[in-house]
């Protein structure tokens, strides 16, 4: 097979999306010799594509190339540039999220994936515009697409509820941790120089990840203001380290909170963490909490789990699916619960214990092997 795969946001910090491409394509780079691979970007800094092509391990392999196709935005992308090139050069498949290329030969397979639909269940957290083109670009898409992708079962359910999708047109995979994050360096003396690097505190409480209004960081800070009212002489002070970056849709309620709460010193933004800083951040941390209304998956929950980080998380399906009973659960929209569950952590060394080894335990469940021999054989059935 000719395997096309639209690889534009790796080496942009997009978080979620971008890892999800960078892991599935260094895995399909690892263990696939046979089919032919063209990574498609329109990054052209030529430094930059050299750096992805090392990254993604596809230096010296002949059945990989990047393809720099330059372009004046995303949708140029989607309805000019890259369908110019394709209808000149086919390709078996081409794989891409979300939204599909228009215009391109209909003996080309399409396979598209769908992180999640929060904006169809939290239209109010997505900016107009970026709601306008999803409403209606996506059930275009969706239609186009010889095959759906999601990233978890409680994804694929809710695309095939809400668009009225075929079940044989779709299917489900995992996502996993990186081997890149399970080899980074978490020893004592590391983690101490990336606390320095990022000026974090000695204890903290760590959230990262996009800052997104979905991701319900406010509640966040709302259950911090009161664990500070509660803590007592006996129990060390814990500070908040929310990471992650304040471009893309960034919920401003975040900056109120910390106001109104009067959290200015007891919370740290360090902004974007460097992708090798990533494990060692997570490591440092006394408590990992993931507190969203809405996921289609939720991969810093596995990551944490995997380095043994007690973690806490808000009760929802797909937190659910990946996390079983290795992690502490409260209820989204109860700031108060998410106290009381940070306090059970605090204050019991069994209970400690018990979801730093189900955390490890339960994050061995997931592979990018295994997800990239099943995306082989998804491929495989497409083209017959």
């Amino acid at each position: 097979m000719i395997i096309g795969i639209d690889i534009r946001n790796i080496g942009k910090k997009r978080t979620g999306d971008e890892v999800v491409f960078f892991n599935l394509t260094k895995t399909l780079a690892k263990i696939d010799m046979e089919n032919e691979y063209k990574l498609f970007t329109d990054i052209i800094d030529t430094t930059v594509l050299q750096y992805i092509g090392v990254s993604l391990g596809i230096d010296n392999k002949k059945n990989f190339k990047i393809i720099s196709l330059k372009t004046k935005n995303k949708f140029t992308w989607n309805f000019w540039t890259l369908p110019k090139y394709l209808r000149k050069n086919l390709v078996d498949i081409y794989f891409t999220q979300y939204i599909t290329p228009w215009f391109v030969p209909k003996k080309i397979k399409i396979a598209t994936i769908i992180h999640d639909i929060s904006f169809n269940f939290y239209p109010q957290f997505i900016k107009f515009w970026d709601l306008f083109f999803l409403k209606k670009l996506i059930p275009l898409s969706l239609k186009r697409a010889d095959k759906i992708l999601a990233v978890s079962r409680f994804t694929q359910d809710e695309i095939i509820k809400y668009y009225k999708i075929d079940s044989k047109k779709i299917d489900w995979f995992h996502n996993a941790v990186s081997a890149d994050f399970s080899a980074q360096d978490i020893s004592v003396e590391k983690i101490k120089a990336i606390k320095e690097k990022y000026k974090l505190p000695s204890n903290y409480i760590l959230y990262l990840g996009t800052l997104q209004p979905r991701k319900n960081i406010p509640a966040l800070l709302e259950a911090m203001a009161l664990l500070k009212l509660e803590m007592t002489a006996k129990i060390n002070p814990l500070k908040l380290v929310i990471a992650g970056g304040k471009k893309h849709n960034y919920d401003k309620l975040i900056d109120r909170a910390v106001k109104k709460n009067n959290l200015a010193e007891d919370v740290f933004f360090p902004g974007y963490i460097d992708e090798e800083d990533k494990a060692g951040v997570m490591k440092g941390a006394d408590i990992f909490v993931f507190p969203s209304f809405y996921e289609g998956f939720g991969m810093p929950i596995i990551e944490a789990m995997s380095l043994g980080v007690p973690t806490i998380v808000s009760d929802i399906l797909p937190h659910r699916e990946i996390a079983d009973d290795a992690v502490l659960y409260f209820k989204p929209e109860i700031p108060g619960e998410l106290t009381q569950k940070i306090k059970e952590i605090i204050s019991s060394e069994v209970v400690r214990d018990n979801a730093s080894r189900n955390g490890k335990f339960q994050a061995q469940n997931f592979s990018w092997e295994k997800s990239a021999r099943k995306m082989l054989e998804i491929f495989s059935q497409m083209v017959g």
